[in-house]
Formats: C-alpha cells, sequence, structure tokens
C-alpha cells in the first residue's frame, strides 16, 4: 500500500531534492511551495503525513500544523528547521506535531521516520472506521458481529427460523457463542415478551437435574420445603435453552421427550399434570445423531432444524471488529481510553487460529486493554512453545501444531482484504446505493470509487433484481 506524503517547503532546490529522496524511498509525494496552498488542497480524509519546513514567509510552519489539525487532528506532522533551539521543539511537541528534526539531518532517518508516521496514521483511521462500523450496527448484526461471509449467512438462518415454532439443535466448539444464538432465536420470535431460560445440563447433579426442570411439590425429598415450579414451567410460553445436551443423563431424557410429545408436566411429588407449550433450543459440541449414549427418539424431536456456528478460524477476518467490540466494553467499564492497534497487532489477531474462539478473543482484548505493557502477539503466546508453535485442538480432540509467527499474507493484503469486505458488506446492506455506503463509512465519492475500482467490486451485484 503506497504511503502519501505532503511537502511544504519555501526553498526549492531543497524541495525537489527532499521529494527525490521520498519518491526513491517509495512514498507518493505532493510538494507546495506555499503553506496556504496545501491548506487549500487538503481534504479531510487525507490518509498519509506532512513533512513541512518551519520557517516559510506566509505561514510558519507552526501555525501551517494548527491549521492541518483544525481539518483532521489525526494527520501527523512532521517539522523541520535549521534554526531550531529546544524551546522551539518544546512548543512544537506541545502543539502536537508528531516530530521535530533539526538541519542538517540524515536522509535514511527522515524517512524512517516519516513511515512511521504513515503507518500510525493508517491504523488510526482504520480503527476509527472500525468503530463506526460497530456504533452503525443495528438488530442482529450488533449483538452476532462480523463481516465474514459465514457470519452474513448465520444471522441469514437465524432469521429465517425465529419465527419457526421448531425446535432447533446448536452445534458449535467451545466458546462460538451457542448460548448467544439461542437468545437471538428467543429475541427475534414471537416469543420475545415470554422468558429466555438457559440451563447448563453438564453443571446440575444428576441428583438435581429432574427437579430442576420439572419442579417439585413441597416435601417431595428432604430439603424440599416449599414448592418450587421448574425450568419448562418457567419457560411458558418463551424459549428453553438446554446447552451441552449431550451430557443429559438418560433417565431425564426419557422425560423431557415425553414433556416435549405431550406439552405436560409433572413436578416431583405431586400426581397432577401442567400444560406447557414452549420452544426447545438444545446446544452441543458434539454430534448428537452418532452420540451413544444420546437417545434416537429424542435426537429426532429436537433435532427439527440444525444451525452450525462457524468456529473463529473460519472467520478470522471478524476478529479485529471482535477485538475492538470487547476494548470498547473494557474501556466503558473501566473508564479508559482503548489503545490502537499496531500492524504486528492486527496481524496477530488475523494469523491466530483461536482455539478457544470467540471466548479466548474477549479474554486477549481484557487483557491487552488493562496491560499497557504488552502487544498481542505476547499475550497469545501464552500458550505457546518454543519456535512459535501452539498446540491448538481440533473439533474431535486431535492436537494441531499452529505456528503464530509466520504469517501467510502480507498484512497490506490482510487489511485491504478487510476493506473490500467492509465495501462489498455495506452495498449489500443499502442495496447497492453509493450515497448510503458514502455515509456509512464516511468517505468521500472519490475516494469510494477508487477503492471500488481496486478491489474489482461492481456496484450492480448488489442491486436488488426484484
Amino acid at each position: 500500500m503506497s504511503m502519501k506524503v505532503i511537502l511544504v517547503d519555501d526553498e526549492r532546490l531543497v524541495r525537489e531534492s527532499t521529494a527525490q529522496w521520498f519518491t526513491i524511498c517509495g512514498f507518493e509525494v505532493s510538494s507546495y511551495s506555499d503553506p496556504l496552498k496545501a491548506l487549500a488542497e487538503l481534504s479531510e480524509d487525507f490518509d498519509g503525513a506532512i513533512v513541512s519546513d518551519v520557517l516559510m514567509p506566509q505561514i510558519d510552519g507552526l501555525e501551517f500544523m494548527q491549521r492541518v489539525h483544525q481539518k483532521s487532528a489525526d494527520i501527523p506532522v512532521i517539522l523541520l528547521t535549521g534554526h531550531g533551539d529546544v524551546d522551539m521543539a518544546t512548543r512544537a511537541m506541545k502543539l502536537g506535531a508528531y516530530d521535530f528534526i533539526e538541519k542538517p539531518y540524515l536522509p535514511e532517518r527522515l524517512s524512517e521516520r516519516l513511515s512511521r508516521a504513515c503507518d500510525k496514521h493508517r491504523l488510526l483511521r482504520e480503527n476509527n472506521k472500525l468503530h463506526q462500523h460497530l456504533a452503525s450496527l443495528q438488530g442482529i448484526e450488533a449483538t452476532l458481529i462480523g463481516i465474514s461471509a459465514p457470519m452474513q449467512r448465520l444471522r441469514a438462518q437465524i432469521m429465517r427460523l425465529a419465527n419457526l415454532d421448531t425446535s432447533i439443535v446448536i452445534y458449535g466448539e467451545t466458546g462460538t457463542g451457542k448460548e448467544l444464538v439461542a437468545q437471538c432465536l428467543h429475541e427475534y420470535s414471537e416469543r420475545q415478551k415470554n422468558n429466555f431460560v438457559p440451563i447448563n445440563c453438564s453443571a446440575i447433579p444428576e441428583n438435581l437435574i429432574e427437579s430442576e426442570l420439572f419442579g417439585h411439590e413441597a416435601g417431595a425429598f428432604s430439603g424440599a420445603n416449599q414448592r418450587r415450579i421448574g425450568k419448562f414451567e418457567y419457560a411458558d410460553g418463551g424459549t428453553l435453552f438446554l446447552d451441552e445436551i449431550e451430557t443429559m443423563p438418560m433417565f431425564v431424557q426419557v422425560k423431557i421427550l415425553r414433556a416435549l410429545q405431550d406439552e405436560l408436566i409433572e413436578r416431583l411429588g405431586s400426581n397432577k399434570q401442567h400444560k406447557v407449550k414452549l420452544r426447545v433450543v438444545a446446544a452441543s459440541k458434539e454430534a448428537l445423531r452418532d452420540h451413544a449414549s444420546f437417545r434416537q427418539d429424542l435426537y429426532y424431536r429436537l433435532n427439527v432444524s440444525e444451525i452450525h456456528i462457524p468456529p473463529l478460524r473460519e472467520r478470522v477476518e471478524d476478529a479485529p471488529l471482535l477485538f475492538d467490540h470487547y476494548q470498547r466494553i473494557v474501556t466503558a467499564d473501566h473508564n479508559l481510553s482503548p489503545r490502537v492497534l499496531s500492524s504486528e497487532d492486527i496481524s496477530a489477531l488475523l494469523q491466530y487460529s483461536w482455539p478457544g474462539n470467540v471466548r479466548e478473543l474477549k479474554n486477549i482484548a481484557v487483557r491487552f486493554t488493562l496491560d499497557n505493557e504488552q502487544n498481542i502477539a505476547d499475550l497469545l503466546q501464552g500458550g505457546s512453545q518454543q519456535g512459535g508453535e501452539a498446540l491448538d485442538k481440533t473439533a474431535n480432540g486431535e492436537a494441531l501444531s499452529v505456528n503464530t509467527q509466520n504469517t501467510a499474507q502480507p498484512l497490506a493484503e490482510q487489511v485491504a482484504n478487510f476493506e473490500a469486505q467492509l465495501i462489498k458488506n455495506a452495498l449489500a446492506r443499502h442495496n447497492g446505493s453509493i450515497k448510503e455506503l458514502m455515509q456509512e463509512l464516511d468517505l468521500p465519492r472519490r475516494t469510494i470509487n477508487e477503492k471500488m475500482a481496486r478491489y474489482a467490486i461492481n456496484r450492480g451485484d448488489y442491486v436488488s433484481k426484484s
């Protein structure tokens, strides 16, 4: 990705030689002898850095920098001077200069500082885009966050199934968000006014699970001092979510099957049956059909529809958005400022295999936000072995060696793919409307056109044919 630089210097020979050096170093240079003209042509969406002399006849470099920051406070400005002193340097840095370099200087030093400035500005813009994108999300997109194709398919499937009065089994690895998907099925259904009742089947002792599900009368067993309704009754008219249902004892499976078939439950210690009509959403890490200790008749009763949640490694392009989302939560809770992700941080997010899925990412986001001393790669290396290899687990528990240091794609290519996907998703949401795309991404028409041409995105592909 080319780095843009605006060079402002009233001395022609200095300006031309400096511009030539920047071009040799790979920068895209725009040169000005007049700082006022540079200001007039400076756009708010400029994504590079500015190098300016301090002593100029129209306005000095300090005032020029302040006017630049009135247009955009994020644009880094490097000031050059042959007449500097400590007081001037101190003032320049207090006014917001990215760097202050005295002449004569080594050209390599200037180009290195400029490269860092451009990189920092680009990262700030990318972080701002993430913030803006998250702030613009509504409905299910604000709950199940992601720009990837698997997440778009998942959200669409949930919206199709939400109002169908059928049982559903959600399959997904640990940490993928099975309960969150179940909540969405409830929230976007006609049952949303009634209770969503989650229960983790593996967390309840076997001698208590029947009472927990169906309730009991006073005196039904030792310690049952008063009547208590169970989860089935409490979820009447709403949704009962049975997580890790594969751990359900066989004798309870029989009673669940009967309750679902007859829409009747009976509290422990009672001979009276109670009518219940609810939707059951179950979740499992394993295929219930092949599970030796899971009843086939209950499987067929529950598995009317299936939802498969993709692991984070199969939608890793969603990692930066999710990371930003959790950073925002942590900073709000602790009254902190979010940390800006570096190029290395973004690369680490995109290249890691996330064996713990979204739950692991959330943990890393919290630790990263609260600890300014560690970068993301350091935090991810917590479970790594020498040589940058981490032992992950596949879905069937088999060990998988993953290299966490070598990248499969250059960072620039990863960022470009992410940016292209943002544009495609926005076009799809707005039925190909360029105007609404400009508003959502806060970009001018010319920039949108350039990016769509660069990524070979055809607006017509996103316009409804109906």
